[in-house]
């Protein structure tokens, strides 16, 4: 029998197939033989990779290969400061990556950290405490409140059993237990009501049970499986800049063989025209963009955490500006993980509160009362909240440093307090003058809950609300509260207007469709009522139903408008949840998540295909009641349809979609180690709008590498094109292997980094996110940079040709090239700032860091010419003043030119743009 259907068995079924007893348990040789059988219970790390095998594939990158050989290349010819500088990028992107992989595989440790250390268990017939290591199967357990559930359990005994799955589930209220059997085979975890699962608390009541899994064969050991087992891919980033590496890889040896080739028909030395081509093959790799890479995703990561958003792997940063979708777990992420009173509804009349909260991890300072609260309401109002505060067993605790207030005790219970005293309704100040004198416990069976308070002699004593209950015919009064369904049939009479009326038909019918619209619209739904007695023994017959409240888990108030802004920005937002179908809908309705109230839930889902699944992801933007095997076929089935997806999550149910997700994103406050681990990004401020902004930043920061690769990429082409051609003008070697390599580490590496601290182009969140397929070099950057790098590289050649005397001894036509050519790059960055917008228009001055290093790599070069020292290294020689304005004039030009080009592409966007 599979360990699924345990909860279709009778508890005798159960202790009959587990070969146990509830009375002795399990004898010490009987348990230590099933441990020798099914392992310790714990988790176990299977197919974790090893740190070495990380730091391997950190070296195996096409653009790591690619500097390792231009490293090798540089030795060769016996540069050895440049060895030693590639060297050095190649070194730290490759801790960087390491660093970040080893990190996501601490996944699995926050797993095992959820085991419970100490558990009480009937052994050989005596109450023992061991080590939740040593539980085996038919194991007996003792749960109380407060009790980390230590294994998969299957209840025998409960007493007022509640337990919060919210990490296992998503379901965000603790949910009450019972022993039945649940027929039905195919049911979600959420709804196995007579289970207990590893990984949950018990918060209320106490109860026993039988050990039915342990380890890796519980629910947790399934989805530490599910964690392990999912294989990661490249990021979007990682995909591209692989590309573009293999793409320059193989134009570099092209072009080296043909250079290398033309200078041998022209009569060069072998010898020499190969230590050229190699030189020309490493101008054809952009050195900077690994180093350009790297320090702008770390930039852009220190903006985010500044922005309340922690980043785990710096690559994710680059993929949120990719998303295409963002599924998101509801309880928590959308909501506020707390339920609140919103709704009291009493005969005659409807209010809606705002504002409510409680719960330990979302603590919110509890606003002073309004002095004229309850004075502007009906009477039955005041009633309402003040028979939900007494009929209470949940308290506030104050910090006195803070201000702030908590709800300890049942959220339900924590929700009515809460709501009462925003109402100026302390159930100190209440029980003062109308004192608890009997009650009878809530239990699963009866769903209800009944208090009795004796009334006091002065009636003058009881506060407002309570005065609703002027000349009592009996000295004590009774209020229960509980589920609608069962709370009606006991009540013969209804409060209404201060006096007791019939509960005729119309009354019934009214209340019960009250309820009904509530909980369609997600609400938990809790009946009030009241009944006079004579003594204190507590009577649920003969009641006067006084009203109803609605309780929901509400929504963040910043979510509506992040969803708002994901749409505009061309991002499908779906929410994916284990809570009940219509919270979800309602919740995701009122977001804006959905439109076509579509829900689909986990059963939906286990009966569809992969086919059929891929059909539905396009259409449905809701799924309930699923299981974490459901959230990861939805990220995937996503992901097959081309889409990049981001996965927002805090529990440990979210963890394996949130590491096979592109992105996962983790809650830092209510959020649980194991999601974190899991994921490339932590809110830390648990709020879905600094996803928006994350966005925002991750598009700005593919923005800024796409530049400087359309900008690295021209001025290489140039660079070739000078040594390529420069044999036509009657140059042999136009420029030395170390200039070719100084003016791609100063351009590509100072003037790069200035471009990868881009500020925002207006449009950056009005336009849809990149297409997945999309490549980094499309072919509008291609013709700019074909364009750009034939301008710099026949304007270079052109001044060389123009200069060039084979009668100089100092060779001075390569000097001009080798700063022409620097010149040029430094207008060119200038002009790559934006794709659209001109130069003035964005503020000449609004990105001080190029201007800097634009005046840092001008001041280089002139120290290269002007310096004695560097002559001789370089083999340049000083330029006259006339000569150096030669070389700094088509940088001028280069900066015109682009913005002339982008002066033409505003010009026809504009033409394309309909008539208002």
């Amino acid at each position: 029998m599979t360990h699924k259907l345990w909860h279709t068995l009778t508890p005798e079924d159960v202790l009959t197939a587990t070969g146990s007893d509830m009375i002795h348990g399990l004898s010490d040789t009987e348990a230590a033989a099933r441990k020798t059988q099914h392992g310790p219970n714990e988790l176990q790390e299977r197919g974790g990779i090893s740190p070495l095998r990380l730091l391997w594939d950190q070296f195996t990158n096409t653009m790591v290969l690619i500097l390792i050989a231009a490293a090798v290349i540089s030795g060769f010819l016996g540069k050895v400061t440049e060895t030693a500088a590639i060297a050095a990028i190649v070194v730290l992107f490759a801790l960087l990556g390491f660093l970040q992989e080893y990190q996501a595989e601490r996944a699995m440790a926050a797993l095992k950290r959820m085991a419970v250390p100490l558990v009480r268990v009937r052994r050989g017939g005596a109450l023992r405490e061991l080590t939740a290591r040593e539980l085996v199967p038919g194991d007996i357990v003792l749960l109380e409140a407060g009790n980390a559930v230590p294994a998969d359990l299957r209840l025998l005994e409960s007493v007022n059993l509640r337990i919060q799955e919210a990490a296992l589930t998503g379901e965000s209220e603790a949910v009450e237990k019972h022993t039945d059997p649940i027929p039905e085979t195919e049911v979600s975890l959420g709804d196995r009501r007579n289970m207990a699962y590893m990984g949950t608390v018990a918060t209320y009541g106490r109860g026993s049970a039988v050990v039915v899994a342990t380890g890796m064969d519980t629910e947790l050991g399934r989805i530490a499986t599910l964690l392990q087992s999912v294989e990661t891919g490249m990021t979007p980033l990682q995909r591209r800049l692989d590309q573009v590496g293999k793409q320059l890889a193989v134009g570099g040896v092209i072009v080296a063989a043909l250079v290398m080739a033309i200078g041998v028909l022209r009569g060069e030395s072998l010898q020499d025209m190969f230590l050229t081509a190699v030189a020309i093959a490493v101008a054809v790799v952009p050195e900077g963009l690994p180093a350009v890479v790297t320090v702008t995703l770390a930039l852009g990561a220190q903006r985010m955490l500044r922005r309340r958003a922690l980043i785990r792997k710096l690559p994710a940063v680059e993929t949120l500006g990719s998303v295409t979708t963002i599924c998101s777990d509801k309880t928590g992420t959308l909501t506020e993980n707390r339920m609140t009173v919103t709704i009291i509804s009493v005969a005659g009349h409807y209010l809606e509160l705002q504002g409510t909260a409680h719960h330990p991890a979302a603590a919110l300072r509890v606003p002073d009362p309004s002095p004229d609260f309850l004075e502007n309401q009906p009477p039955e109002i005041g009633l309402a909240l003040a028979a939900g505060a007494l009929c209470n067993d949940a308290s506030l605790r104050s910090d006195p440093e803070t201000g702030r207030y908590l709800a300890l005790g049942d959220p339900t219970e924590g929700a009515l307090l809460v709501a009462a005293s925003q109402a100026g309704l302390r159930r100190k100040e209440l029980e003062a003058v109308a004192p608890r004198v009997g009650e009878l416990p809530f239990d699963a069976e009866r769903k209800r809950m009944t208090t009795v308070h004796r009334l006091p002699e002065d009636l003058a004593q009881l506060p407002r609300a309570l005065r609703a209950l002027a000349d009592p015919p009996a000295p004590f009064v009774a209020f229960t509260k509980g589920a609608v369904d069962g709370l009606l049939p006991l009540c013969q009479n209804i409060w209404l207007k201060g006096e007791t009326v019939p509960m005729d038909d119309h009354w019934r019918k009214r209340i019960d469709t009250a309820n009904t619209e509530m909980a369609q619209n997600g609400m938990r739904v809790l009946g009030l009522a009241l009944r006079w007695q004579s003594d204190t023994a507590p009577i649920e017959e003969d009641l006067i139903f006084i009203g109803l409240t609605g309780m929901i888990d509400p929504p963040r108030p910043e979510v509506k408008s992040a969803v708002a802004v994901c749409r505009t920005a061309g991002m499908r937002p779906i929410m994916i949840t284990g809570d009940h179908p219509l919270t979800a809908r309602f919740i995701a309705h009122d977001l804006g998540i959905t439109e076509n109230m579509s829900v689909k839930t986990g059963q939906d889902l286990g009966r569809m295909s992969p086919e059929e699944l891929a059909a539905v992801v396009g259409e449905v933007s809701v799924y309930a009641r699923v299981t974490p095997e459901h959230k990861l076929r939805i990220v995937e089935a996503l992901q097959a349809r081309g889409e990049v997806v981001a996965m927002t999550g805090d529990g440990v149910n979210d963890s394996p979609a949130l590491r096979k997700a592109d992105i996962g994103i983790a809650m830092g406050i209510a959020g649980t180690d194991v999601a974190k681990e899991a994921s490339e990004m932590v809110l830390l401020d648990d709020n879905f709008a600094t996803i928006v902004s994350a966005v925002e930043e991750g598009r700005v920061i593919y923005d800024n590498i796409r530049r400087f690769v359309k900008f690295s990429i021209a001025g290489n082409i140039g660079k070739v094109l000078v040594m390529l051609l420069a044999p036509l003008t009657g140059i042999n070697v136009a420029l030395l292997p170390l200039q070719l390599l100084w003016l791609n580490l100063l351009t590509d590496g100072l003037l790069g980094l200035g471009l990868g601290v881009e500020i925002p182009e207006p449009n950056t969140m009005k336009r849809p996110p990149r297409r997945p397929q999309e490549p980094l070099f499309d072919s509008v950057l291609a013709q700019h940079v074909i364009w750009v790098g034939l301008i710099i590289g026949l304007t270079a050649l052109g001044v060389g040709a123009l200069y060039h005397d084979v009668r100089d001894p100092d060779n001075r036509w390569q000097t001009m090239i080798f700063t022409t050519l620097a010149f040029m790059q430094m207008g060119q960055a200038l002009a790559s700032r934006s794709t659209r917008a001109s130069l003035m228009s964005m503020g000449f001055f609004s990105n001080p860091v190029l201007i800097g290093l634009v005046g840092i790599t001008a001041l280089l070069q002139l120290m290269v010419l002007y310096v004695p020292f560097f002559a001789p290294f370089f083999q340049v020689v000083p330029l006259g003043v006339g000569e150096l304005l030669v070389c700094a004039g088509p940088g001028l030009g280069m900066l015109l030119l682009i913005e002339m080009e982008k002066a033409w592409q505003r010009r026809r966007e504009d033409t394309r743009q309909p008539p208002a």
